[in-house]
């Protein structure tokens, strides 16, 4: 959580953003969607499942939570009003129903998909691990459809709504990270969705501590710009999210890959480009 800052100032005094502060997400909202007794005891800070996302629980962290799914809802209304939209965040795409997992508390995914229930809404995943939370919802929310592409499958099965896609290194042929994007896009077409949630993951990074897919900068940013392209030309609207990302230190190496999306971001629906 200590890269959102820093993303969001230098997305701002790029020229890429502006900003919308959100409200806290109500925590009636966050009952609808997760198990009750999981909510309430992080809310109150009760372990063990207070700290079952991987971080021991503050009051400083629950209130980042809050105003991080906040975001998710403030983040897709604006999308769908705009074209595009950014929450400065993570989807928290490891939380399942009954708890959290993989640094994720509750899943901001899903939560879109239950408060915008008219709504189609696809999540295309391409963190370095798969959206294990996001599946498991899939299975709760008839209106909720995920396509991860990842290195790590990270408990990922697959459904009818939910198509894992594992590759390996693509640092030396990225043509297979291209194809599925494309066959994610096939997908738009199939499930026809009202709104994408982008999960831009920085991990899949050649020098992620965490990674496999072995990225370089200049394929990450081809990536981000694929996805967007994609969906100006098919006047999809989509919010984009942080995800993963472990470089340290966070200034010189991690920022400005999550920057780089912004910027993909811009060039496409700033500068005409589309396909």
């Amino acid at each position: 959580m200590r890269k959102l800052g820093p993303v969001a100032w230098h997305a701002v005094a790029s020229g890429w953003a502006e900003i919308e502060v959100p409200d806290p997400v109500d925590a009636d909202r966050l009952r609808q969607l997760h198990a009750p007794e999981y909510v309430d005891a992080f809310l109150a800070g009760r372990t063990p499942l207070a700290s079952a996302q991987g971080w021991p629980w503050t009051p400083q962290i629950r209130d980042g939570v809050l105003a991080i799914n906040g975001g998710q809802l403030l983040g897709a209304k604006l999308a769908m009003e705009h074209g595009i939209a950014a929450n400065v965040a993570q989807g928290f795409h490891h939380a399942g129903y009954a708890r959290g997992g993989g640094y994720c508390t509750f899943n901001g995914l899903a939560l879109v998909a239950q408060e915008f229930s008219d709504r189609r809404v696809m999540v295309l995943d391409c963190d370095e691990h798969g959206g294990n939370g996001t599946e498991e919802f899939t299975h709760r929310l008839p209106n909720l459809y995920n396509f991860s592409i990842h290195g790590n499958p990270f408990g990922m099965h697959g459904g009818e709504r939910s198509i894992p896609r594992r590759l390996p290194s693509v640092t030396q042929n990225f043509s297979p990270y291209e194809q599925a994007l494309d066959d994610a896009f096939d997908m738009v077409e199939c499930w026809r969705p009202d709104l994408l949630i982008y999960q831009a993951g920085a991990d899949p990074h050649l020098n992620d501590p965490l990674g496999s897919l072995g990225m370089t900068t200049e394929q990450m940013f081809e990536r981000d710009r694929i996805v967007f392209q994609r969906c100006k030309g098919r006047d999809l609207p989509v919010l984009f999210v942080l995800a993963g990302g472990y470089q340290e230190p966070i200034n010189s190496k991690l920022l400005p890959l999550h920057l780089n999306t912004f910027k993909a971001a811009h060039a496409v629906f700033a500068g005409g480009g589309s396909d």
